[in-house]
């Protein structure tokens, strides 16, 4: 994938609004994930998305131009409640450069790595937000050496 002279990252989180039971979740997830991986690989872009405690958590980074029209479809998308965005700013280089879109799913210990984000935050940015893009980063690069690998491979998987 090919960098312009204006990479772009943002990281947001919002509110899960998907109902249903896990099998209907999960299929609502896969499909969010089958079809970002088709448009980023086609659209220049990279990142995660995390899926746990009730809410999501992305980054995604590629182009502003790209990037900022997205995330303007999240942003409309009925699957979002409460959507915040953390941080957004010009980069000099991608952290996600391997991932069409990496996946971290449910895990108790990840739970308790992001639990502090609904209840601490209320989806607010502050100064915390460093450290979700960390955890972010840790968990997506931790799965991805995981021999459980709830973990959606890097690339074009």
């Amino acid at each position: 994938m090919s960098d312009s002279a204006h990479l772009y990252r943002l990281l947001y989180v919002s509110e899960n609004r998907i109902e249903g039971d896990v099998a209907h979740v999960t299929r609502e997830i896969e499909g969010i994930l089958a079809t970002s991986r088709r448009n980023n690989d086609a659209l220049g872009l990279t990142g995660a998305l995390i899926f746990n405690c009730g809410f999501f958590a992305q980054v995604l980074e590629g182009p502003r131009e790209t990037v900022e029209r997205i995330f303007e479809v999240i942003r409309h998308d009925p699957r979002h409640n409460k959507i915040q965005v953390m941080s957004a700013a010009e980069v000099k280089d991608r952290e996600f450069p391997n991932w069409t879109m990496a996946y971290i799913g449910r895990s108790p210990s990840w739970e308790k790595a992001l639990g502090w984000i609904k209840d601490d935050t209320h989806f607010a940015p502050d100064e915390r937000c460093d450290r979700l893009f960390k955890i972010v980063m840790e968990m997506a690069y931790d799965a991805e050496l995981s021999p459980d690998r709830t973990f959606a491979a890097p690339g074009k998987s």
